[in-house]
């Protein structure tokens, strides 16, 4: 999109506003279909940096996520938390993953998150 969708800024703006974890969405982006929760800026950034502080080869990488979000303006990106790529019948990765997509790159989405069962 060249514009974002404004109402999925004000749903963006909504979860960091309120802090809230439980607002879960599912997104086309270049191709990809992406579902999941949504998460605040420094909840994600959080949960990343501790993954990451856990990792005997990608410790150095925490210190980067724990830098605080910079705030000018409503917000940019969507973070995924419990998020998951969907290809074919399954989602990748089955536990879910940590994905932060451009507003600005969402040519599609929806309210609620897929799951497959058989």
């Amino acid at each position: 999109m060249s514009k974002p969708d404004e109402l999925l800024v004000d749903v963006a703006a909504l979860v960091e506003s309120g802090q809230s974890n439980q607002m879960s969405l599912t997104v086309v982006t270049g191709g990809a279909v992406i579902t999941g929760r949504l998460a605040p800026e420094a909840v994600w950034r959080q949960r990343v940096s501790d993954v990451l502080a856990d990792s005997a080869r990608l410790g150095e990488f925490s210190a980067v996520f724990d830098t605080p979000a910079k705030k000018d303006g409503p917000p940019a990106h969507l973070h995924f938390h419990v998020a998951r790529i969907l290809q074919g019948t399954v989602g990748i990765p089955e536990t879910g993953g940590m994905y932060r997509v451009a507003i600005a790159d969402v040519s599609a989405w929806t309210m609620g998150d897929f799951s497959y069962s058989d």
